[in-house]
């Protein structure tokens, strides 16, 4: 067994990998950029090495840096991790000529299956089913509209070296074609630095399921069950979970001897992952095998019990796999939410900034449930633009299905973050969402459910009546807190609040008596419900929790002016507590009118000018591009809204522009 080992990569994935080691009583090296200085990972490990500016492309993947890192610390094997140079053929390569293990496949099973053209001609030689697509590199956008005419709209453009939803586009004509080879072939240059892309048929309301498969030096390789990945947002994941809802025992074992069929094609012995677009049907075609370990990888680690780092560890030492087929087995259910530094209030566009509040829910075991939450992060520090927008895969286990995503919803009502804009809420909405809970999946499912983007929305039912005594509750504590105050003219024993409140959440108004008993405080609504609630939040924390009539509840709380702001369930109000004539005079208070304008392109998110399509004085009509805008490795079209004619441009190519900057004026 090796006694260290370097991680070529950074944030949770380096952090995840760190805590495996070091649990296996192997050293570790992580290495870094000039952004990644006081990373978590570099903290964690038990040396560190900078290896150049923040650009990934003069970092993290530059091969010569890791090989002198490991020479300079005696690391004797690398972890690539998932994305940056982890599918590189030559990263292998180069590391066997150094004398240095690889935590990983081998080098031809890498070429064989990390190129997306290759991996389809080789699963088509295993006899295993491919989606109908054109397999050759496609040369010019002319070339790629031919080959989309001959197999029928709609098609998916994807880039060959791609992953993580980069360099992939869906076109559903000629002149979406022309334009998604454009943008496909540009951000697959600057994501993988290989700009060749391939066309297939797309299939409609498909799931995304695949298979983890785990292979040995010795031949042996075995499946570990399937994961559900349908839930996506710009062709990247947002929730897993394993099992997948959809398959029955035998579409299982019939996709899982498939990916073993192709793996062992191509001597496949690490961990990776084979991928299927599945119809409702439960009919399956071969998409696409990632030949490292997937972000997605806890909630198979979940169901099996295996850790899937130490394994690939143990066979890159030249072990045999300590399971065959008939020992694995899948238990309960798994369910994992990535919390990404992103807007879902502006199409779910990149966020960055310092993270001022970092407070993940408490991970172990709860009841029958267990929480754990893999994160690269702490209170304090710095989303970059440089590297991928994710905080922390938050993933929940339990005996069904059902119990996994109640338990989810909890641990994501308690997870606060500030500082910058994330998709907690939007976490939280999805897993009270019926069709979600169903388990009526499909790769559109975010699309089709969230037409108009994602609006909190506001609290209803049994939500909106939890949420209406928990800003009970905290008023009246705010209340005591004030007759402890020194310096007032009557003591405070001569001080009584009035027992009857109005509480108004948003617009809703609920009529109350608010007491302290000895449990906590009663809150009696109008309508003759009366609820205990009883917790131990004090002021200034950003997490209520506690007991509301019996039941454990988590919301998140902010202080507002006169009140608070409520987060929980997926809904989000202001709240504030009145007694009966602060309502009658707060009622009479005009509505403040937010002035807007439509004469601006304001860039809608932290990012770098990659294109100004347009010139002063030049008419254009809606939907016409006027930017292009990059932002962590994705190129954003911004178009034009209306007609109208350009006045003045205030960016250029090349600018970093904040949220909101002003990128051009309309007349």
């Amino acid at each position: 067994m090796f006694d260290k080992i370097l991680i070529a990569n950074r944030g949770e994935i380096a952090c995840r990998i760190i805590k495996t080691a070091r649990r296996m009583g192997i050293k570790t090296v992580a290495v870094y950029s000039d952004a990644d200085r006081d990373a978590l990972h570099v903290a964690m490990a038990d040396e560190a090495v900078h290896i150049g500016p923040a650009a990934a492309a003069q970092s993290y993947l530059v091969i010569d840096k890791i090989v002198e890192a490991c020479r300079q610390t005696g690391a004797q094997a690398v972890h690539p991790g998932y994305g940056f140079l982890s599918e590189r053929e030559a990263f292998p390569k180069a590391l066997q000529a150094a004398g240095i293990v690889f935590i990983g496949p081998n080098p031809g099973a890498i070429a064989a299956m990390g190129d997306k053209i290759e991996s389809k001609k080789a699963a088509s030689a295993a006899q295993v089913s491919t989606v109908p697509g054109f397999l050759g590199v496609i040369e010019s956008p002319e070339h790629a509209v031919t080959i989309a005419d001959e197999i029928g709209y709609p098609v998916m453009i994807k880039a060959s070296a791609g992953g993580g939803g980069k360099g992939m586009r869906i076109a559903h004509s000629a002149g979406e074609v022309a334009e998604g080879f454009a943008r496909a072939r540009s951000e697959a240059a600057s994501s993988f630095g290989d700009d060749r892309v391939f066309v297939e048929k797309f299939i409609t309301d498909p799931r995304h399921i695949e298979i983890q498969v785990i292979g040995d030096k010795h031949g042996n390789v075995v499946y570990l069950g399937e994961r559900e990945c349908s839930i996506q947002r710009r062709n990247q994941k947002v929730i897993e979970e394993a099992p997948s809802p959809l398959l029955d025992e035998a579409t299982r074992r019939k996709m899982g001897e498939q990916a073993v069929a192709l793996a062992k094609a191509v001597n496949y012995d690490s961990a990776g992952t084979v991928e299927f677009v599945a119809g409702q049907d439960k009919s399956f075609y071969f998409l696409e095998m990632n030949t490292r370990l997937q972000v997605e990888h806890p909630v198979t680690e979940m169901i099996t019990g295996l850790d899937l780092v130490e394994l690939m560890i143990r066979v890159a030492a030249g072990e045999t796999l300590p399971i065959a087929q008939e020992d694995v087995r899948l238990n309960g259910w798994a369910v994992e939410s990535r919390v990404y530094a992103e807007d879902p209030t502006r199409n779910f566009l990149p966020s960055i900034g310092r993270l001022t509040t970092y407070r993940p829910p408490e991970e172990g075991e709860f009841g029958e449930a267990i929480v754990r939450n893999d994160t690269g992060v702490e209170e304090g520090s710095e989303i970059a633009i440089h590297y991928d927008p994710m905080i922390a895969k938050l993933v929940t286990w339990a005996p069904t299905r059902t119990e996994a995503i109640s338990s989810q919803a909890q641990a994501l009502d308690a997870f606060a973050i500030d500082g910058i804009r994330h998709n907690i809420p939007f976490l939280s909405a999805l897993m009270h969402h019926p069709r979600w809970q169903e388990g009526r999946l499909s790769t559109g499912f975010i699309a089709e459910e969230f037409p108009n983007g994602f609006e909190a929305p506001k609290p209803a039912g049994e939500v909106a009546r939890r949420m209406a005594a928990a800003a009970a509750a905290i008023d009246h504590l705010l209340n005591e807190r004030k007759r402890g105050i020194s310096g007032q003219m009557r003591e405070p024993y001569q001080l009584r609040f009035e027992q009857e409140r109005v509480v108004m959440l948003g617009e809703e108004r609920f009529e109350a008596i608010v007491e302290t008993t000895n449990d906590g405080v009663s809150v009696a609504f109008a309508d003759g419900t009366e609820w205990q609630v009883d917790s131990d939040w004090l002021p200034g924390e950003p997490v209520w929790t506690g007991l509301i009539d019996g039941e454990p509840a988590a919301i998140q709380v902010r202080s507002l002016l006169n009140g608070v702001f409520l987060q929980h369930a997926g809904a989000a109000a202001e709240a504030r507590v009145f007694t009966k004539r602060e309502a009658e005079l707060a009622a009479l208070m005009p509505v403040k009118e937010v002035a807007g304008s439509g004469k601006q392109l304001l860039c809608p998110m932290p990012g770098l000018v990659k294109s100004i399509m347009v010139t002063p004085g030049q008419e254009v009509k809606a939907g016409e591009p006027l930017a292009i805008v990059e932002a962590m490795k994705m190129e954003n079209v911004l178009r034009a809204e209306r007609d109208g004619t350009v006045q003045t441009i205030q960016a250029k190519e090349g600018d970093s522009l904040a949220v909101d900057a002003v990128i051009l004026e309309f007349a």
